[in-house]
């Protein structure tokens, strides 16, 4: 017979060591020669991100040892920092961003002995010189990339442009030597991809106050022998159309993903009559043929980092798709015909990386039970396969909590889309008369989701006895443009009773103890928890992960240059409702805060900076509010060290602990200060 417990009180398996170890995902795939390679995340080295090749027989090999860290902080959130060729004579030959310096190096991984050589000069203006989506070209000797190159010591005085930087390392010690391949006239830029005839680039473009989920423009240039791109024009796109991806089809068609239809749709332009040195053609004058219409769900997303692929055509005219409502599939269309076939699997999410060689696609899939893993599709045959980074179950998968997607009504009869994970345990069942606590998660971005995918972070909290109910609210991605921009404006507000009325609902329906209700996020999840915890009674205490608290000074000057404009759209314009701005700022109402939190924050955070975290804790100074601040080193804007973690997630279950009144002697005691 199980025995019975009280809920929270339950003994795991999974404690916070086993779920910071299996925190992060593979991501940035691309193909080198017939290996499929990936970076990879290490919890435990530090944070970084390694770079992983799988060989032919199936051996998985780290490329680089610590503590080299491949990742790029091109706008922050960086993007695809790695490009890779198979050459005749010598073997591959990678490029790489190296996290600590931005630098971009050259290696040949079966030369080792050689070791990785700087290709791009260091710079001491601002943040320096940053290169991401690099283009590896061997025919030219060079690889194509974004640059980000500081003017100024302010976050804000930047410039990107696409450039072309010499393999031969000339370019090393000499910014003169890199070739400038556009002109700065869009303040951001993705690299340039290359049709298959070589005469043409496409790129994607968007300029403040847009993010490049509000508006952005393809942009179309002629490439010559070695001057910058010519004849550069428009060729779809908007301020009020968002194009997340644009890319070559193996006929010389363009494709490209709008979302002008309310759905990120899979589009093709011909530009057959875009003769070489022809200006004259402006944004919507080129007749495009959606690939797919009519489906009601996205085959695109929020471009948070750059070098993002939801499709990839393939060499026999087929195109690999990433696409759904809420979860995503990855399928084969025909674009001639619009039939779509899905992969079949356990999968309910495809990361936005997708890599092919010949009939074979290659993504990264995951499914509630089962975490991140490299996926391969054969197309001849329709049979999937796991290839890399398997997942492995780290204790009995009885232990995961069984997700239940649902559908609530908030204010105005709106539909508000969430995950429920109720608590779940082999080893202990509730008393009868016992409703569960439970903790509301809101997601970053906003401009985001929380995937359908096993966390072991959420079955800390679930394999004990405490229920999770993830939220995406309204202006969360995944389903379509006009849920995206309920947000208008109205951050702090719709994401707060979205959140409010699926932990109200819940209690009301007899699933979660309404006097033991928290709520928890990160980034803008942290902005929607402490906005929460000023504006409503639900939550009887909430974890506030690297925050906005602040808004008046994170629109001025205490963000980064991408999202120094974001308040614009999400809180209105700051010159015309500068009082909004005030009203919605949790620093302004610290006075009605009246249950224990604890704060979380990294050192190094530019996006979210701790001083924000700072004036909040000031103004709670002798207010007599129970609450924590813990500050970690060496962390920025999202944990990724493992005793990190270890501590954040053992602080945050012994603060529901103490304030649900549930005895919890396996962890730390979190101090709680008044």
């Amino acid at each position: 017979m199980v025995p019975t417990g009280a809920f929270g009180t339950w003994p795991s398996p999974i404690d916070a060591a086993l779920a910071a170890s299996h925190d992060g995902r593979p991501e940035f795939l691309g193909m080198v020669g017939e290996e499929v390679w990936w970076t990879a995340p290490r919890p435990t080295e530090g944070g970084r991100r390694a770079l992983v090749r799988r060989r032919a027989d199936g051996d998985e090999q780290s490329v680089l040892p610590a503590p080299w860290n491949v990742r790029s902080r091109v706008m922050e959130y960086g993007g695809h920092p790695w490009a890779g060729a198979d050459r005749p004579d010598g073997g591959p030959l990678v490029v790489f961003v190296n996290f600590a310096d931005q630098r971009l190096y050259a290696c040949e991984p079966d030369a080792p002995e050689t070791g990785p050589r700087p290709l791009t000069p260091l710079s001491q203006v601002g943040g320096g010189l940053r290169w991401a989506d690099p283009q590896l070209h061997l025919e030219r000797g060079e690889v194509w990339c974004v640059l980000e190159e500081f003017t100024g010591e302010a976050p804000t005085d930047v410039r990107r442009v696409i450039t072309a930087v010499p393999l031969d390392g000339s370019a090393a010690e000499d910014r003169g030597a890199v070739r400038e391949l556009s002109d700065d006239r869009h303040r951001f830029v993705t690299g340039p991809r290359l049709s298959p005839d070589g005469r043409h680039a496409a790129w994607i473009a968007w300029d403040h106050p847009q993010m490049p989920w509000d508006g952005t423009v393809v942009m179309l240039g002629e490439v010559t022998e070695d001057g910058p791109f010519t004849a550069v024009r428009p060729v779809v796109g908007d301020t009020d159309e968002s194009v997340c991806q644009a890319d070559w089809a193996h006929d010389g068609s363009l494709l490209f993903v709008s979302d002008l239809s309310n759905w990120w749709d899979l589009q093709r332009i011909r530009l057959e009559g875009l003769a070489p040195g022809r200006e004259g053609l402006a944004p919507g004058v080129v007749p495009s043929t959606s690939l797919c219409p009519g489906r009601g769900e996205e085959f695109g997303g929020p471009l948070w980092q750059l070098g993002l692929r939801w499709f990839h055509p393939l060499e026999n005219g087929l195109i690999a798709v990433i696409h759904g409502k809420g979860a995503t599939s990855l399928g084969i269309l025909d674009p001639d015909t619009g039939e779509l076939v899905d992969t079949a699997g356990p999968w309910t999410e495809w990361a936005p990386t997708i890599a092919v060689h010949g009939d074979r696609v290659i993504g990264v899939a995951a499914s509630p039970r089962s975490a991140y893993e490299i996926v391969e599709l054969d197309t001849r045959t329709g049979r999937a396969r796991v290839i890399g980074s398997a997942h492995d179950d780290p204790v009995a998968p009885v232990y995961y909590p069984e997700p239940q997607i649902r559908t609530f009504t908030g204010p105005d009869n709106r539909e508000i889309h969430a995950h429920i994970y109720p608590p779940h345990s082999p080893d202990r069942i509730a008393p009868d008369d016992e409703l569960p606590p439970f903790v509301v998660w809101a997601h970053g971005g906003p401009t985001s989701r929380a995937p359908l995918v096993l966390d072991l972070e959420i079955a800390y909290f679930t394999s004990r006895g405490i229920g999770v109910a993830v939220v995406n609210y309204g202006g969360s991605t995944g389903y379509g443009r006009e849920y995206r921009d309920r947000l208008r404006e109205q951050w702090g507000v719709v994401d707060v009773e979205d959140c409010a009325a699926v932990a109200e609902s819940l209690a009301a329906e007899g699933t979660a103890d309404p006097a033991r209700l928290a709520v928890r996020g990160g980034s803008a999840g942290g902005w929607t928890t402490a906005a929460s915890l000023t504006t409503t009674d639900v939550y009887a205490c909430g974890t506030i992960i690297y925050p906005v608290l602040d808004l008046v000074s994170w629109a001025t000057d205490e963000t980064h240059d991408f999202e120094s404009q974001y308040l614009e759209s999400l809180i209105g314009p700051l010159a015309e409702v500068p009082g909004r701005y005030r009203e919605r700022s949790p620093l302004q109402h610290v006075d009605r805060i009246t249950s224990p939190f604890l704060l979380l924050q990294g050192l190094d955070d530019v996006i979210c900076p701790p001083v924000q975290a700072e004036r909040f804790l000031a103004q709670m100074a002798g207010r007599g509010i129970p609450h924590a601040y813990i500050a970690f080193e060496g962390e920025g804007h999202g944990f990724r060290r493992a005793d990190t973690m270890v501590r954040a997630l053992e602080s945050e279950l012994s603060l529901y602990a103490q304030t649900f009144g549930i005895t919890r002697p396996d962890i730390p005691l979190l101090e709680l200060k008044k």
